[in-house]
């Protein structure tokens, strides 16, 4: 009989394409996870993998089966939660992936509001990759992903809330923090950024490279935290958010935010959960939240 512990390390197998990396992750030994793996295929009739020294590639029947059991376990997920839900769907506990340039900063003073709403809710704040928490949310390891746009997942259902500038920042006693600069005055300066995997690094590459800019290939932050303190000792510039640098939690201490003519960059933030959900209802109250929240700091501070 085939079981959903199974068909979870199918998928978290494809995931990883590693038998080693899968154990760890379903917390089992390797040759547990691959006798399982074996005794799926056994059970199905058909070969879900092609094994080598370097790892597994699924095969095209096993890339079939593991869409579907990502649809399958996504919907079990949804099961064990409406039994845990009120009919509002905000009650129980909630688990949301987030990534560490909106989490932070945009959660803390959510949560409350969503607490005094609804004071039933839980919610469990898990923050990532990107890429790697909308794989999380597919399989049902996650219930909602607050991130920013693209979130890429054919099963998911995504709700833009809002669009927040990215605003240019020195330190404070930079030269082109003296008063309004136009865009060729960028070119060759440093811009610092996050790492590869997260999509505001992607953005300020697109930023170096419309400016003339060099993007550092030594100094990638971990957070903003860590870029925002980089910039104010003087190691260069970067793009940060506008609602970070509005928050009560980190402000724009040290920072200068510079007067670019025409400067006029955004990206697009969005709350995903899996398609058909039994908690749709609920998860859009929590989208709401977010919203309003957002833009009535946005437009109280005139963005």
């Amino acid at each position: 009989m085939t079981t959903l512990r199974q068909l979870e390390y199918l998928v978290t197998l494809a995931d990883t394409s590693s038998f080693a990396q899968a154990a760890r992750l379903a917390h089992v030994s390797q040759p547990t996870l691959s006798q399982q793996i074996k005794a799926l295929e056994d059970r199905l009739g058909v070969k879900l993998l092609e094994r080598s020294t370097t790892g597994a590639i699924l095969t095209p029947i096993g890339r079939s089966i593991v869409a579907r059991a990502r649809t399958v376990l996504g919907d079990v997920a949804d099961i064990a939660a409406l039994a845990k839900s009120a009919a509002t769907g905000l009650t129980g506990t909630l688990r949301l992936g987030t990534t560490p340039t909106l989490g932070p900063y945009l959660l803390s003073p959510i949560i409350a509001e969503l607490h005094r709403a609804a004071p039933g809710l839980r919610l469990y704040v898990r923050e990532g990759i990107p890429d790697v928490q909308a794989l999380a949310l597919s399989r049902g390891d996650l219930d909602l992903l607050l991130g920013p746009l693209p979130i890429a997942g054919d099963d998911l259902d995504v709700e833009p809330l809002f669009r927040e500038p990215l605003l240019l920042v020195s330190a404070i006693d930079n030269d082109l923090a003296a008063g309004p600069i136009e865009p060729a005055a960028l070119a060759g300066q440093t811009l610092l950024s996050l790492d590869t995997r997260h999509h505001l690094h992607r953005q300020a590459s697109d930023i170096a490279a419309a400016h003339g800019m060099i993007l550092s290939p030594d100094y990638e932050g971990t957070s903003l935290d860590s870029l925002h303190q980089m910039v104010a000792s003087g190691l260069g510039l970067a793009v940060l958010p506008k609602l970070y640098l509005r928050s009560d939690v980190v402000g724009s201490a040290g920072l200068a935010i510079l007067n670019v003519a025409g400067w006029n960059v955004h990206r697009s933030v969005a709350l995903a959960w899996r398609r058909r959900s039994s908690m749709e209802a609920g998860f859009r109250v929590i989208a709401d939240q977010v919203q309003r929240f957002a833009r009535r700091v946005l437009e109280h501070d005139g963005g």
